[in-house]
């Protein structure tokens, strides 16, 4: 048990919000205005962290409506991860998807007025307290889930429906962006009991899905081009490779 922090993190306004020591509630804290330098947002949020005492930090994760991934989806992995690195604290991903809506409801059945200049700033630091709740709801309950479903609990794994409504579970990967368009991969998730399983065929089942749709509908599309996905997949083990060579320093 300790502190855990959580960020709910936008293009200019990071909110911030942590639970109690016994991680019963959430509480809003504030909100954090971005500069524009990654490198000194994340020290900035780092330092946060490290001064509210966190054990673990909660980072949003902005899935679209559909649970898939999206632009803004990637960008917050990868301010995690920053953060993860800068802080050595493990970073947990939560989605995130209507934390917003819901604190701008709270805010108004508080009486908060529209026209008040901080009202944004306090929207902020509500949504992240409702990705804390989240979070400190889901682990109560993580190992009864994992006991029904066969399937550990882990931040990167994605429910997918396709147009038939089927549902398929995968692993994502990563988020990432060629020749201005941004694209995602996943692997297919194993149950628990099954990981392990023929790890020579490890990279093989990547697959690798273009976003498409604005940010209020983003969907992904399969790629039929087979000329563009082997550029695409170059392009993946390439970023892995760099990756891969950064967390070995």
């Amino acid at each position: 048990m300790g502190t855990v922090i959580a960020f709910d993190i936008g293009d200019r306004r990071i909110g911030v919000a942590v639970s109690d020591p016994g991680q019963s509630f959430a509480i809003p804290s504030d909100t954090y205005f971005r500069t524009g330098n990654f490198s000194e947002d994340v020290e900035a949020c780092a330092k946060i962290a490290l001064r509210q005492g966190a054990e673990c930090i909660v980072c949003g994760l902005p899935l679209s409506e559909d649970g898939s991934e999206s632009v803004q989806s990637g960008k917050a992995r990868r301010f995690a991860e920053a953060l993860g690195k800068a802080t050595a604290l493990p970073v947990k991903l939560e989605d995130e998807r209507y934390t917003t809506c819901a604190a701008r409801s709270d805010l108004i059945a508080l009486g908060v007025s529209a026209k008040q200049d901080k009202k944004k700033k306090r929207i902020d630091s509500h949504a992240a307290a409702y990705i804390l709740e989240n979070y400190l709801l889901n682990i109560r309950s993580e190992n009864m889930k994992e006991e029904q479903t066969g399937y550990e609990e882990e931040d990167n794994i994605v429910e997918l429906i396709d147009d038939s409504g089927e549902k398929y579970r995968y692993e994502h990967l990563m988020t990432f962006e060629y020749e201005g368009e941004w694209y995602c991969a996943m692997t297919p998730a194993l149950p628990a009991e099954e990981e392990g399983e023929d790890d020579e065929d490890e990279g093989e089942d990547v697959v690798i899905f273009k976003i498409v749709g604005d940010e209020e509908n983003e969907h992904l599309e399969i790629i039929e081009d087979d000329e563009l996905l082997d550029k695409l997949f170059d392009e993946f083990n390439r970023i892995w490779d760099e990756d891969e060579e950064e967390d070995g320093e």
